[in-house]
């Protein structure tokens, strides 16, 4: 079984690191709904919202991801750990996905490079603040 530190001392900048990664993914959700509303629901075009190309299934994906690693790092505790650890790989994995597909017809969520590596980068950030985040029960 692997071993998480506990009660690490960078714990609490960790969890504010994991909160603006999960808030930034609320605000390019909720930007991103406002701008393609209307538009079919895996639509292909040009939309941007905070410097990530969504579309409305992109929006509604990261509003998701947001909300819940957001609302992980308010609450905090091994909640946090727990959910954090499951997401930032979930995050690592679809900054993956996204990659082999970024040039296909099998690009639903119209992705871009720059939104690979901003995923990439939040999932190591979110991953990172699960890793340090756990506390004694």
């Amino acid at each position: 079984m692997a071993h998480y530190p506990v009660d690490h001392q960078l714990r609490s900048p960790y969890r504010l690191l994991a909160g603006a990664s999960g808030l930034y993914l609320a605000l390019v959700g909720l930007i991103g709904l406002i701008q393609t509303w209307g538009d079919p629901f895996l639509h292909r075009g040009a939309d941007w919202a905070l410097g990530l190309r969504v579309n409305p299934a992109a929006s509604w994906l990261s509003l998701l991801l947001g909300v819940v690693v957001l609302f992980a790092a308010v609450l905090g505790g091994n909640l946090h750990h727990r959910v954090n650890l499951l997401l930032g790989w979930a995050l690592m994995g679809l900054a993956m996905l996204a990659l082999t597909v970024i040039q296909t017809d099998a690009n639903v969520l119209n992705v871009s490079l720059v939104n690979v590596v901003v995923l990439a980068l939040l999932g190591l950030f979110v991953l990172t603040a699960a890793l340090y985040g756990k506390v004694d029960d």
